[in-house]
C-alpha cells in the first residue's frame, strides 16, 4: 500500500521507520507536493495497510521499491529519504538503483532493537500534538523479528544533511528544506 501525490516532476519516495507507517508522512507530504514533484508514501511490509511477513530482507523491500517506482510511470531518479530504521533501505535502494539524492534523518544509534528503545530514539515527545495522530507507531516486537538484519546493521556512512528538519516535529520545515534538492 502507497500514497501519492502529484504527478509531474521529480519524485520523492519518503521511507516510514520501523513500527510507523506511512501516515507520518501526510503533514510532510501536503506541504511538499507542486507541479515541481511527485510524493510517493509506501508502507513497508507488515506496516500500516501491508501484508506481515516472515522475513524482510533489505534487498529484497529495495527491489520492491524499484518496482514501484517503475510501476508509477516515475521515470525521473527520485530523491530518497530514510526515516530511523529505514535507513539501510534508502542506503540499499540508492546503491542498487538510480537516485538523484539520498536523505537519511533521525538515524537510532546502533544496537537498537527493542520496541521501547525504537520509540525512545523517535522522540515522540517533541511531536507536537497536532501532528501526534501522524505519529502513531505499533507496539509489536513480533514485527521487528522480520527485520532483524536491518537493526543489525551499522550506520549509514551517507549524508545525514544536518539542515533537514524533523518531519514530526516540523513537516513544514522540512518540506521546505527538501524542495532544494529537487
Amino acid at each position: 500500500m502507497y500514497d501519492r501525490w502529484g504527478r509531474f516532476g521529480r519524485p520523492v519516495v519518503l521511507l516510514h521507520g520501523l513500527l510507523f507507517d506511512r501516515t507520518m508522512w501526510w503533514p510532510a507530504a501536503a506541504d511538499l507536493v507542486s507541479p515541481r514533484c511527485t510524493v510517493v508514501a509506501p508502507d513497508l511490509p507488515g506496516h500500516g495497510d501491508s501484508p506481515r511477513r516472515d522475513s524482510c530482507r533489505v534487498d529484497s523491500v529495495a527491489g520492491e521499491l524499484a518496482k514501484l517506482v517503475d510501476d508509477l510511470g516515475l521515470h525521473r531518479a527520485p530523491v530518497v529519504v530514510g526515516h530511523a530504521t529505514a535507513a539501510p533501505l534508502a542506503e540499499a535502494f540508492a546503491a542498487a538503483y538510480r537516485a538523484h539524492h539520498l536523505l537519511i534523518l533521525d538515524e537510532p544509534p546502533p544496537g537498537i532493537t527493542a520496541v521501547d528503545d525504537i520509540l525512545a530514539a523517535a522522540r515522540l515527545d517533541a511531536v507536537p500534538a497536532v501532528f501526534r495522530p501522524y505519529a502513531r507507531p505499533r507496539h509489536d516486537p513480533g514485527l521487528l523479528q522480520a527485520y532483524a538484519s536491518w537493526l543489525d546493521q551499522p550506520p549509514t556512512r551517507r549524508d545525514r544533511t544536518a539542515r533537514a528538519g524533523r518531519p514530526l516535529t516540523d513537516p513544514q520545515g522540512f518540506a521546505a528544506q527538501l524542495r532544494d534538492l529537487l
